[in-house]
């Protein structure tokens, strides 16, 4: 009987003190990067800090997010379910009524100990989960009312005279929303945190003093929305860049013998003055988008850093996990267009950056394959904490012990289109060499509309669909024998 009360009263004892004995994470999310940062080899980007990450971790050279817009994105990688598990496929569906019992990462971090805090752009925005954080989620005005999306009188000039036209033709919520759009970039001479990102640094710095003084490991997501449109940046981040210097993409047209409809229109940015409602972008507009993209990616830059500094400070980082993921990529002039919103390659892929602590092959890189639904898994094994059921990734913590491991096959991506009057999904399947996209009828998966086909290793740039090109028949063979076998083909054995 006295070893049977021992034993009991050792569990009861050693769950939190097992619990105590994991590891920190910190989560940065960033919204709208693309991999152009110094550590993916862009030696013209101003990204010290994020490069400084990269440098104690594991940068993944082909990772990719499962759809190229904010909330279908955001949902996978939180809930570790491709889209069409979670039914979210806009900006509008929240995954609690497609999936409400799912189990998010941070909800299941909790159930083992942890304390999960969240604040910026995590979820898309106005789609929070309350069931994710230990506490409410912040606000990154809570330390800081004054802070706003624009900084100088101009800008906010032209929102509300674009909101009094918009209230005057009966718009409401998110129409008027976009229809109130204020100017693409904004350069103003002013303090960090004046924009979001700097407020939600300030916040993230102020929660991880009250997180040390905790009990427990903390998961804390701190959310960016730069370089996120509008790029508004303080000017000293704009001065880090010489205009002249920049250039503009060559190509003006989607891809040679794609589907119509495989592409985009870009109207996300054409909601922002004084963008054209239509037709491609002067060259010279085109620089100041993309010179107000670096600055934007800069100025986030330094707030990660700020929020390192003080994860140093603290002495937390020797048992934290960082880790930083830009939720889709984006387009900056390639194809004569702008935004996300497609399956090509630039819009699909991520940065994703993982610094793990006591992580032996710290400073280096992988071209492994991995998707957003691997990152759910990858975080509870390096965490000791185990997986639940439902997930539809792979942990890569092989990886990030043996770079060169043969690992997945392929990555999917999707994105919904309707054309011809019919809803359309278009699978991507990426190999190491091949984009492989296959366009079919959302009611019937067996009726295909069209088919894509890039060969990375001779077109990078996927200038021409080689689908139709006889010299392509065998691999288009075999890639579509690959394509047959899933998602769940490519997962490798453990």
């Amino acid at each position: 009987m006295n070893r049977i009360i021992t034993f009991v009263i050792a569990l009861f004892v050693s769950a939190p003190a097992l619990a105590a004995e994991r590891p920190n994470i910190l989560f940065l999310a960033v919204d709208d990067l693309r991999p152009e940062i110094g550590a993916y080899g862009a030696s013209h980007m101003k990204t010290p800090n994020i490069d400084a990450i990269a440098a104690r971790g594991m940068i993944f050279q082909q990772a990719y997010c499962q759809q190229a817009v904010c909330s279908p994105s955001r949902t996978s990688l939180m809930t570790g379910l491709r889209p069409d598990s979670t039914k979210v496929y806009d900006l509008e569906t929240h995954f609690r009524k497609t999936i409400p019992d799912v189990v998010t990462l941070p909800q299941h971090l909790q159930k083992h100990g942890y304390y999960a805090m969240g604040m910026g752009k995590i979820y898309h925005g106005g789609l929070d989960d309350k069931l994710s954080w230990s506490e409410p989620h912040r606000d990154a005005r809570e330390g800081n009312p004054k802070m706003s999306t624009y900084a100088l009188p101009e800008s906010n000039a032209i929102i509300r005279k674009k909101a009094a036209e918009a209230k005057a033709k009966g718009l409401t919520g998110k129409n008027l929303s976009r229809a109130s759009r204020g100017p693409a970039v904004e350069n103003a001479d002013v303090p960090d945190n004046a924009y979001h990102d700097g407020a939600v640094a300030d916040l993230a710095i102020t929660s991880l003093r009250e997180l040390k003084k905790k009990d427990q490991p903390f998961f804390l997501a701190v959310g960016f929305i730069r370089p996120h449109l509008p790029f508004v940046a303080p000017k000293k981040y704009w001065d880090l860049y010489d205009r002249d210097a920049i250039k503009v993409p060559a190509n003006k047209t989607w891809p040679e013998g794609s589907p119509d409809f495989a592409g985009s229109g870009w109207g996300e940015l054409r909601q922002y003055e004084p963008i054209p409602k239509s037709g491609l972008i002067s060259d010279e507009q085109a620089k100041e988008l993309i010179h107000g993209y670096y600055a934007a990616t800069s100025y986030m830059d330094a707030q990660v850093g700020r929020v390192l500094a003080e994860l140093d400070r603290l002495g937390l980082r020797e048992n934290t996990i960082v880790i930083l993921w830009g939720d889709h990529g984006w387009k900056l002039g390639e194809h004569g267009a702008w935004c996300k919103h497609t399956n090509y390659e630039l819009d699909a892929r991520v940065p994703l950056i993982i610094s793990v602590p006591g992580m032996k092959n710290a400073g280096g890189s992988t071209s492994a394959l991995v998707e957003f639904v691997d990152i759910y898994p990858s975080l509870c094994e390096l965490a000791g904490v185990p997986l639940p059921k439902h997930l539809e990734g792979t942990s890569f913590k092989p990886v990030l012990e043996n770079p060169k491991l043969a690992w997945k096959t392929s990555a999917w991506s999707q994105y919904p289109r309707g054309s011809g009057g019919k809803q359309l999904m278009g699978y991507a399947m990426k190999t190491d060499r091949y984009r492989y996209v296959r366009w079919v009828n959302r009611k019937d998966a067996s009726d295909v509309v069209a088919i894509e086909l890039y060969d990375h290793e001779k077109d990078p740039a996927e200038s021409v669909n080689v689908a139709n090109d006889a010299k392509y028949s065998q691999v288009m063979q075999e890639l579509g024998a690959q394509f047959e076998k899933g998602w769940r083909g490519a997962v490798p054995s453990r």
